[in-house]
């Protein structure tokens, strides 16, 4: 039985009933956990909930759910606790955590994996490695499964196997109302659709079914890097390169200063380089011809794009992106790299001043393109390119912050003439018409028909919100 804390905020009676049917753990500001369990990711988001209700499985989730609604309090519900605007967390208010929910089942005969809200992506990653298997699945191994599922899912291995949410099977979710509900292809189907893409607007997904890829565990992989100065040339020999590359690669740009790390030559350190990360997810000696002629361009300064892992690489970011720094970001998708937005994108990143700063271009295309625009509510399937500009500041007091911020919105700013839309993962809290633009006017309108049918009171409001109103 959880032990009942002292709480202004929360009626004692009714906590007291909460308590004796919550298996988890319930963390109160007077508990000696509460400064830890509180935290997210992003450390510029600063939050004091009134109640983290640690759910050990879906009869925790009902209860807390239950409960949540009956006081009153804003609800928001957490995962990984990777959300960039902070959804996973609230002031005065509940949050319903769903990250000790850690089960993950392979069934390798199948291809099949069920694994519950609370996973992170690294250890679905090991899991499914152990057969040689994977689900594609995001860039940095400590971000939340259900949160990047739910918007999409874009990461190294999709121009192969597609976005996160085109291996997704079924889902076990309870509603607004708190009753248990499945959704897939042949049940719940509106909901299916809704939840490819669609956030957590209708419900709390606690398990995911995906379908697996075979894959590993040795892929060619990692970045080949050239001085800064070097990139509106490289970046125009990139655009007619990737013209013709298979899907089997996928490719990542970035812009950023060279960490003070291996594999970097100390030599590089701090300075302004740009690097295309690669992740070739066929027969090695053949990805080593396709990626001949980009390792061939110019006097790169390090290439590091080697046969290894598939868990080292999938791992391979998190360095650059830990929990408990400041992190600022904008987002969008272009049609092509035209020559416009190469020289802006480089003239603004010749400015970043963090050494931590460090924003990537993903190209898309292959099978995420072949998925029809409407099969799922994931926006910009037809796009060539996604900006994800990320303004970073390390450290509890942030200092700099506020000078990355800065830097972001101005390239964002600057970009403003050529940007198609937008990746619902990827937003702040950018209003309402954001949040339209990142599904696209008609898919919206299907999203919202959803939610009044799932969450007519809007109850579910703590994420990238469709109202239902």
């Amino acid at each position: 039985m959880a032990r009942v804390l002292e709480s202004k905020r929360i009626d004692e009676s009714a906590f007291g009933e909460l308590a004796a049917g919550f298996a988890g753990e319930l963390v109160r500001p007077n508990d000696p956990s509460y400064e830890e369990r509180r935290k997210i990711w992003n450390a510029s988001i600063d939050r004091r909930p009134a109640l983290i209700a640690r759910c050990t499985g879906v009869a925790d989730v009902i209860t807390a759910l239950a409960f949540a609604r009956r006081s009153g309090l804003p609800t928001a519900v957490r995962s990984g606790a990777h959300s960039f605007p902070g959804h996973s967390a609230v002031d005065d208010g509940i949050v319903i955590d769903l990250s000790p929910m850690r089960g993950i089942r392979v069934d390798p005969q199948a291809r099949t994996v069920r694994a519950q809200a609370g996973v992170l992506l690294g250890e679905l990653d090991r899991e499914c490695q152990q057969f040689g298997l994977v689900v594609p699945a995001g860039i940095v191994t400590h971000t939340g499964l259900a949160g990047l599922t739910l918007g999409g899912g874009i990461g190294h291995t999709m121009r192969k196997f597609g976005l996160t949410i085109d291996q997704l099977l079924s889902v076990d979710l309870i509603t607004a109302a708190g009753e248990f509900v499945k959704a897939s292809e042949n049940e719940n189907a509106e909901l299916f659709w809704g939840v490819r893409g669609g956030g957590g607007n209708f419900g709390i997904v606690t398990s995911f079914e995906f379908r697996l890829n075979p894959l590993g565990p040795i892929v060619l992989a990692g970045p080949v890097a050239w001085v800064m100065e070097d990139s509106p040339e490289l970046m125009r020999f990139y655009r007619e390169w990737i013209k013709d590359v298979p899907d089997e690669l996928t490719t990542i740009v970035g812009h950023r200063r060279a960490p003070a790390m291996a594999p970097w030559p100390e030599e590089y350190h701090g300075k302004h380089i740009v690097m295309v990360v690669c992740c070739y997810t066929g027969d090695i000696d053949e990805g080593e011809k396709v990626l001949r002629p980009l390792k061939a361009f110019g006097s790169p300064i390090l290439d590091a794009c080697v046969p290894k892992p598939y868990l080292e690489h999938q791992a391979m970011l998190d360095p650059g992106l830990p929990w408990g720094w400041h992190y600022y970001m904008r987002a969008f998708d272009v049609a092509e790299l035209t020559d416009e937005i190469i020289d802006i994108s480089v003239e603004h990143s010749l400015r970043i001043r963090s050494p931590r700063t460090s924003w990537p271009i993903f190209h898309l295309g292959g099978a995420v393109a072949r998925v029809g625009e409407n099969d799922t509510p994931f926006n910009g399937r037809t796009s060539g390119h996604t900006f994800n500009l990320v303004g970073t500041a390390p450290g509890d007091d942030g200092g700099g912050f506020d000078e990355e911020r800065d830097w972001v919105r101005g390239l964002f700013d600057a970009l403003a003439p050529y940007q198609t839309s937008t990746y619902v993962n990827f937003l702040q809290d950018e209003g309402p018409d954001r949040i339209r633009q990142a599904y696209g006017a008609s898919k919206y309108d299907r999203l919202q028909a959803l939610k009044r049918q799932y969450d007519p009171h809007n109850f579910f409001r703590l994420n990238q919100n469709i109202s239902p109103a």
